[in-house]
């Protein structure tokens, strides 16, 4: 069953590459007292994540933390050294590239994305949640185009 509006958010770590090496990054850490956003792509480097999902947010960046979003969190089922590489190709700065390499956060919020035919195995479903102390007050999945799951949504529904 997918996450829901009024679920708590589950425990995840997620993994974040640093200047240092690779850090585990518990989302607790990230979302107890704070207003969060994480947003769900099916995978690094691919080209609606790439040219339209991430760039949304990496723009809105400013605009998303004077709504009061403490952390703007993108995951995807794949490793913290290619979120890292796509955080750096795209100017991510401000976003946690986090990884969540086996899937693990991606299936306890049943978003879990069969790519297998494809060749990409299990994914994450594209998706954008607001998460007020660990509670989802917003949460927008696409099926195909990005829209409900954009920041411009997202920023909309912080208004």
């Amino acid at each position: 069953m997918s996450i829901k509006v009024g679920d708590k958010l589950p425990e995840a770590t997620f993994q974040v590459k640093t200047a240092e090496g690779i850090d585990q990054v518990s989302l607790a850490s990230l979302a107890a007292g704070k207003k969060i956003v994480i947003f769900a792509v099916p995978g690094a480097f691919t080209p609606g994540c790439s040219m339209t999902h991430l760039p949304g947010f990496v723009v809105n960046a400013d605009k998303l933390q004077a709504a009061g979003v403490d952390s703007i969190v993108c995951v995807a089922v794949n490793d913290a050294f290619v979120m890292g590489a796509w955080g750096e190709a795209q100017n991510a700065e401000e976003i946690v590239m986090a990884a969540d390499g086996s899937g693990k956060f991606t299936q306890a919020v049943g978003m879990e994305l069969d790519l297998g035919e494809m060749g990409l195995g299990i994914r994450s479903k594209r998706y954008a949640l607001i998460a007020n102390d660990g509670v989802v007050s917003y949460l927008g999945v696409d099926a195909k185009e990005i829209s409900a799951s954009s920041a411009e949504t997202v920023l909309a529904e912080l208004a």
